[in-house]
């Protein structure tokens, strides 16, 4: 507790370290207890003061001495975007129920009754095109590259915040959260490197240590590229902000050191796993896509399914600009994790339900559109980062801007790969679930 402060005070002499005050000496019994005139600060002057701190103990547990100055006052706002989400997620709900009744009690149904191949023919729809929806999409390499890193991410994600809501990382310490969520990435390594083998070995690949390496390698390697360029101009500025190459040289050592090979032990582990086995038999030779309707065009119906889950993190996504940007504290990390499972959810919903829209117009290349889906969401970041740098910052600086836009473009690379995998999980659920349940 800051007892008092006084100001205007006079030495003997030269100043030095040494040097008492002749106005206030501890050891001739002179105090000061408060000055009664202000010190006028002129030009070139010196101006000495001294002030008396007491120190007393505290009953707050050290876990709450930050709520002083974390007192939230804006927790209506942040209820007003949970109640925002919710909605959202049971309107997504109500319709992915509507579709799993209408889908596996009267649709099945009807079709497995049908008794001659005639009045098979008849039938429209998603049932029809059984025999080609999990044929294996072009570019499937990537695809299984994209889905293990999108686990991995998940995972660093998922933990990160488990640990934030209990308490163990400090919004003080933004070093302290940045060093757990890189050594969270490093180490889940090995669930990426499993879930993109075992996708990998669904569509009968071969080279799982070729897959595991892309892995491994193809997102870090675009962060770390963008991320050095981005440096690279700090340096040419000559900032302290710069990251110091010893630091560089470390995070590349854990790349390589570890997270690589994690990757390659998860890849061995899920390429020696039996294959998954499609529901379905697959046919020979693809069925043509009949003509479809200008709203399930695939531009059209991607760039659709992402606003749902934007919309639902979007007021949240303020706070953390906020934090970043202009020096605030983040420290709701209980808001953050409940709108966290309301994304997962609703981008598993909204990918559902077009992708049933999708195989009911009779197109079975639902593999690469699911997870583009539910990514496009990561547009809407970038474009909503893009309103916030124009309306909130008063950058003016082109080596400010580029450094903005540059981190802006790496978290919205991440959120694409994040809620992309979530899309792609849930409609492979999804389509295995209802043509497991056809004849």
């Amino acid at each position: 507790i800051l007892k008092q402060c006084s100001i205007k005070h006079e030495y003997e002499g030269k100043w030095n370290e040494k040097s008492r005050l002749t106005t206030c000496d501890p050891h001739n019994k002179r105090t000061v207890v408060n000055s009664n005139t202000p010190q006028e600060v002129e030009a070139k002057k010196e101006i000495i003061f001294t002030y008396d701190v007491e120190y007393q103990e505290s009953d707050v547990k050290w876990a709450s001495r930050w709520d002083a100055y974390l007192l939230m006052n804006d927790d209506q706002i942040h209820w007003f975007s949970i109640v925002n989400s919710l909605m959202i997620v049971l309107f997504l709900s109500g319709m992915v129920a509507m579709i799993m009744l209408r889908t596996l009690y009267r649709d099945i149904s009807r079709y497995n009754e049908l008794e001659t191949q005639e009045e098979a023919q008849e039938e429209t729809g998603w049932k029809l095109v059984h025999g080609d929806v999990f044929r294996p999409p072009s570019n499937s390499d990537l695809l299984c590259v994209y889905v293990g890193t999108g686990v991995q991410f998940l995972g660093m994600v998922l933990v990160t915040m488990i640990f934030a809501v209990f308490g163990f990382l400090s919004p003080s310490n933004r070093g302290g959260l940045m060093t757990a969520m890189l050594l969270l990435w490093v180490f889940m390594g090995i669930f990426a490197g499993y879930a993109s083998a075992r996708l990998y070995k669904m569509f009968k690949g071969a080279e799982w240590k070729k897959l595991a390496f892309w892995t491994a390698c193809m997102f870090p390697g675009i962060v770390f590229a963008i991320f050095f360029v981005l440096n690279a101009i700090i340096w040419g500025q000559k900032s302290s902000g710069a990251v110091p190459f010893g630091t560089m040289f470390a995070l590349v050592l854990m790349w390589f050191g570890i997270s690589v090979p994690l990757v390659f032990v998860g890849g061995y582990v899920g390429f020696k796993k039996p294959a998954i086995e499609d529901p379905v038999r697959t046919n020979k030779i693809p069925r043509q896509i009949p003509e479809q309707a200008w709203y399930m065009n695939p531009t059209f119906s991607i760039l659709i399914g992402g606003i749902l889950p934007f919309g639902a993190v979007f007021i949240e996504l303020f706070f953390i600009l906020t934090s970043i940007w202009l020096n605030q504290f983040y420290y709701i990390f209980g808001f953050l994790f409940l709108v966290f499972i309301i994304l997962l959810i609703t981008c598993a919903e909204i990918t559902i339900v077009l992708c049933y829209f999708q195989l009911c117009s009779e197109d079975y290349l639902w593999w690469w559109r699911s997870y583009l889906t539910s990514g496009s969401s990561a547009l809407y970041l970038f474009l909503y980062a893009t309103f916030y740098f124009f309306t909130k910052l008063e950058i003016t600086k082109l080596v400010s801007g580029l450094l903005y836009f540059g981190y802006m473009l790496i978290a919205s690379y991440a959120f694409f790969v994040l809620t992309g995998t979530i899309g792609f999980y849930a409609c492979f659920w999804f389509t295995r679930l209802i043509y497991s349940s056809v004849k």
